[in-house]
């Protein structure tokens, strides 16, 4: 169950040390590995919505973007119980390109309605957004690679010379498609 929207709003300094934030997941993170390798464990979720938003494409990117669209509806998850140091962790990885943002979000279960935070596209008006994001073509397509450069990223926050989550994909998605290189990225079937 997840918890009352009153344990929910525990963000920006609110409450710190709580560790009650929800967060509303609607790419990469609504896989319990890539989340897994970010944070080191998978917490509570629950099926959600989140209205007013669209999730994009990124010409050149392999993950998602959301930005507010009247009438329009996002499917993701709710993840429950992050603590203020996940909460951190987690805005790293987003880095600059998203912008963490509160939100109102319905359970799709029960219909309830709770405040979580989300990461919606710094970029309002990036030229590079297109189309509708697929999370099962995600899977099938990328997944295996994009984990990949996740274990890469975390590994690199360990190092004194830390690569943002921007340059480590960058970097990771360059070797990949280096001519001569062999990528699975199409081979890919979960």
């Amino acid at each position: 169950m997840a918890p009352p929207p009153a344990a929910a709003a525990a963000v920006d300094g609110v409450g710190v040390g709580v560790g009650a934030h929800s967060v509303f997941v609607y790419g990469s993170l609504m896989q319990d590995e890539v989340v897994r390798t970010i944070i080191k464990r998978v917490p509570p979720s629950s099926p959600a919505l989140l209205p007013n938003y669209h999730r994009f494409n990124i010409k050149g990117r392999i993950y998602p973007a959301i930005l507010p669209v009247q009438s329009k509806k996002v499917a993701g998850k709710v993840i429950t119980g992050v603590t203020d140091a996940e909460l951190q962790i987690l805005d790293e990885f987003e880095d600059v390109e998203y912008v963490r943002t509160r939100v109102e979000i319905s359970l799709t279960d029960t219909s309830e309605t709770m405040l979580a935070d989300t990461y919606v596209w710094a970029d309002a008006e990036d030229p590079n957004l297109y189309g509708e994001w697929d999370f099962e073509e995600w899977k099938r397509l990328h997944m295996k690679d994009f984990l990949a450069m996740t274990h890469g990223f975390m590994d690199g926050l360990e190092q004194p010379e830390s690569k943002s989550r921007v340059e480590t994909y960058q970097s990771f998605m360059q070797e990949i498609q280096q001519p001569g290189t062999t990528t699975t990225t199409t081979q890919v079937e979960i």
